[in-house]
């Protein structure tokens, strides 16, 4: 008797039912997953799972499998924060944490350039912006305090198995315009709950040309989009980035979407693709940044997980060599982690950015967290963050508009927002 061939799998469907030790999985299924990384911040994590943990008698189910990453409340500013930290770093201290990073970045970022997220895997992270490990072929989601406890103790979540929603590009992205960009046109055409808590997957020529931090930003935003993850299959762009963070050289032969898998695709032109400017108080408030052109700005600001890795410090740089930012604006720029800082100033990246009249800050989330420095009142703002939501990077009365690093940075020269092509033409 033959066997029947087993149906074409999504990339989802293939992680999860890894994960699950079942030979595949059909959306609408329930099924339990095995996690292989679990990682949480200072602000999610200690704090919380603490008293959870010691009320329960309980035990982390395998600290190899867990990441701690202090970037929310750091550098401490006030009793509360020191009081936060303090709580987390005493914790790491008393349960031998192998993997803390303290200080070192934002957690999505430092997690990745430290190679603990790599095809195949099955993660959960204490942050809603956790699917940015899906640029690196994992199936990663956030996850609250009270399912991360259930994580933590038993190694173990239960997930329905999502739809594919497939954002296929085709084309080539035009100098000037970024994965930034991308995300802000998916988000204004489809809404902020245009992803339905279903799998994302951006395949296509033109996700496919994407530098490794540019696929993170589109994965990365996938939690504004609604989605649960956001996925890119692994390929040599992947396996050079984790020999360079020094993991072990992954497996990448399977982890893609069957031919003739059970999907929605939508498909885009990235070559006719103009730079994007979300406005006030949503990212899905998405048009060309045309529509916006002229509207004056007070600061600019490059910064968090999204929006100031290596790259994004680069498109600035590029648009600001040998020039001043205008009279009036304040460029803010806050990298995404000190490892990307540290290759920014030895590139002589972070020099034009300060010559340009920036303004450095700690490498945390910072005022995109509405953390530290934040926005003032009655306040215009570019931003290369994710979200501009009413008070969300400090006072509610400033104005924020989003915008990749390369309109950011034009915006800061001219003192209006600007398109970047513009400037670099």
């Amino acid at each position: 008797m033959n066997t029947p061939a087993p149906a074409p799998q999504t990339l989802a469907q293939k992680l999860i039912a890894r994960a699950a030790g079942r030979s595949s999985v059909s959306p609408g299924d329930i099924v339990t997953c095995k996690v292989d990384l679990a990682m949480f911040h200072d602000s999610s994590g200690p704090r919380r799972l603490k008293p959870m943990l010691e009320e329960l008698g309980a035990q982390i189910w395998d600290k190899s499998r867990v990441v701690l990453v202090m970037d929310h409340y750091v550098p401490e500013r006030d009793d509360e924060s020191r009081k936060i930290v303090r709580i987390a770093r005493d914790w790491a201290r008393e349960q031998d944490l192998p993997h803390v990073y303290d200080s070192q970045g934002i957690c999505h970022v430092v997690v990745a350039q430290h190679g603990h997220i790599r095809p195949g895997m099955f993660c959960v992270g204490g942050d809603s912006h956790s699917p940015t490990g899906g640029a690196f072929g994992a199936y990663m989601f956030g996850i609250g305090s009270t399912e991360m406890l259930g994580v933590v103790v038993t190694g173990e979540i239960w997930l329905r198995v999502p739809q594919t929603l497939q954002m296929h590009w085709r084309g080539r992205l035009q100098k000037g315009v970024t994965a930034k960009d991308m995300m802000l046109h998916m988000i204004g055409r489809f809404g902020m709950n245009g992803g339905q808590y279903q799998a994302v997957e951006f395949a296509g020529p033109a996700v496919k040309a994407l530098a490794m931090q540019e696929r993170m930003t589109l994965s990365n935003m996938s939690a504004e989009l609604g989605a649960q993850a956001g996925l890119i299959a692994p390929d040599e762009t992947t396996t050079a980035w984790l020999a360079a963070a020094g993991a072990p050289t992954p497996d990448t032969s399977g982890w893609h979407t069957d031919e003739g898998a059970a999907l929605t695709r939508h498909e885009f032109d990235a070559g006719t693709l103009a730079p994007f400017v979300a406005a006030p108080h949503s990212p899905a408030n998405a048009d060309v940044v045309g529509r916006y052109s002229g509207t004056p700005v007070d600061v600019a600001y490059i910064g968090a997980c999204t929006g100031a890795k290596l790259d994004d410090l680069r498109a600035a740089a590029e648009v600001l060599r040998g020039q001043r930012v205008a009279t009036g604006v304040r460029l803010m720029v806050a990298p995404a982690s000190q490892k990307d800082q540290n290759a920014a100033r030895e590139e002589g990246v972070l020099q034009v950015l300060l010559d340009a009249g920036a303004e450095l800050f700690p490498t945390a989330c910072g005022a995109c967290a509405g953390y530290g420095e934040t926005i003032g009142d009655n306040t215009t703002v570019i931003s290369s963050t994710a979200r501009n939501f009413k008070g969300r990077m400090g006072s509610a009365t400033a104005q924020v508009y989003l915008a990749s690093p390369y309109t950011v940075a034009a915006s800061a020269l001219r003192g209006v927002i600007t398109d970047p092509r513009e400037v670099l033409a």
